[in-house]
């Protein structure tokens, strides 16, 4: 079991001005939790689904002026790295908790993943009725999944435009967040994955 319960001093982290000083919060306040979770849910999804997934969290790198507005920590069967395929993604923002599948631009397969999920939209319905979708993995904003048109509209342009993306789950408010114990959130994330294992089969082609 993995022991990890939010607090404000996670979420407030993204408050903090300056690269430097909100990049040093970030590793000393977040990451550890992040680590934890990494280390859990890749023998999670490993076991799932039967391929050995890897934990990814981010680094941030490339930034040198602008502090990062979210973090994660992301899981893909590869071990060198995961933005070219479908993955998984536990990652803050100053307002909540994201727990997602992913599709991002860098993935050379996406044309084909967005035609699979439009013609497999029906599973979209068995999903749990506060999940959300975006199509955009750095904007914080989200749709709500009931949306019918705006589902397919996303994945049209998944298919359709390059620097389209899509992702699929739940934001958790961060005042729900921090009163979740860690047994609640574990229970949460691992019911989250569960109901969106049968969409990333989808995506890799599986189904």
């Amino acid at each position: 079991m993995v022991d990890v319960k939010w607090t404000n001093a996670d979420f407030d982290v993204f408050t903090i001005d300056g690269l430097e000083r909100r990049m040093d919060a970030l590793k000393s306040i977040v990451r550890p939790k992040f680590q934890a979770l990494g280390e859990y849910f890749a023998g999670y999804f490993s076991a799932k689904t039967g391929e050995e997934f890897f934990a990814h969290i981010a680094k941030h790198a490339r930034r040198t002026v602008n502090p990062p507005n979210d973090s994660w920590v992301a899981f893909a069967p590869y071990k060198r790295g995961y933005k070219s395929l479908p993955h998984f993604q536990i990652g803050l923002t100053n307002q909540h908790l994201f727990m997602v599948a992913a599709i991002i631009y860098e993935a050379p397969q996406k044309s084909s993943m967005a035609e699979r999920l439009l013609g497999s939209l029906d599973s979209f319905r068995k999903l749990p009725g506060d999940f959300i979708i975006s199509g955009d993995h750095t904007s914080p904003d989200a749709i709500p999944l009931g949306d019918d048109h705006q589902l397919e509209k996303l994945l049209i342009r998944l298919r359709d435009v390059k620097k389209g993306e899509f992702l699929v789950g739940r934001h958790i408010p961060r005042e729900q967040c921090i009163n979740l114990t860690s047994e609640e959130f574990l229970k949460l994330a691992e019911n989250t994955f569960d109901a969106l294992l049968p969409i990333y089969d989808i995506m890799i082609g599986r189904n």
